[in-house]
């Protein structure tokens, strides 16, 4: 019951018990976290990799093996998920550098779902943008495709995103104005269908 308790609603004190829980060695609550935080974890790796599926499982799978082995290093100097955040950046960039030559941009999921119903053809073009934003942020230079990730897409704030990439504030703006520069360049030729005027 617990455990469904802290994976549906994610409360700080309850995660706080699981986590200390795992840091001596309890199994049970090594699951609990696994369960809570593996959609989140994989969720950033599928991006981070244009949508390579097989590539963000195991990225996920190693986030948690290290998690496992050093979640005794959790300090509580920051929030448990801003630390998991980091060991995420950590083991994308690391395997992206192993495997730099393998990596395929060309490969990238499903557009999400819009968020009203319209015709075939607006379908298919909401599909074709959002293949291209998706293609786009694959194509940006690992620091600054992080950043645009975890600021858009698991929604931290800047505070949050600098301690997740082990830098300032300042830092974390002026790698998300790069990135939004560099999205502008790639993304121009989608300026009219994306908003009135032409401006992105």
């Amino acid at each position: 019951m617990a455990a469904e308790r802290y994976i549906m609603t994610g409360e700080p004190e309850l995660e706080g018990r699981v986590v200390e829980s795992c840091q001596r060695g309890d199994r049970d609550a090594f699951r609990q976290l696994f369960e809570a935080h593996k959609d989140r974890v994989y969720s950033v790796a599928l991006y981070f990799f244009g949508g390579d599926d097989a590539l963000a499982s195991d990225v996920t799978q190693q986030v948690f093996l290290k998690l496992f082995t050093r979640i005794g290093q959790f300090r509580r100097e920051s929030e448990f998920t801003t630390w998991l955040h980091r060991l995420t950046v950590n083991a994308c960039i690391d395997e992206q550098r192993q495997r730099r030559r393998f990596r395929e941009l060309e490969e990238v999921p499903p557009a999400l779902s819009p968020r009203t119903a319209g015709a075939a053809e607006e379908r298919v073009a909401r599909h074709e943008t959002s293949d291209a934003v998706r293609e786009a942020v694959a194509g940006l230079k690992p620091k600054l495709r992080i950043a645009i990730l975890l600021k858009y897409f698991e929604e931290l704030s800047y505070e949050e995103i600098a301690v997740a990439l082990g830098c300032s504030k300042g830092t974390v703006a002026s790698r998300l104005n790069r990135g939004h520069k560099a999205l502008a360049r790639r993304l121009g030729h989608l300026r009219e269908a994306l908003l009135p005027g032409g401006q992105l």
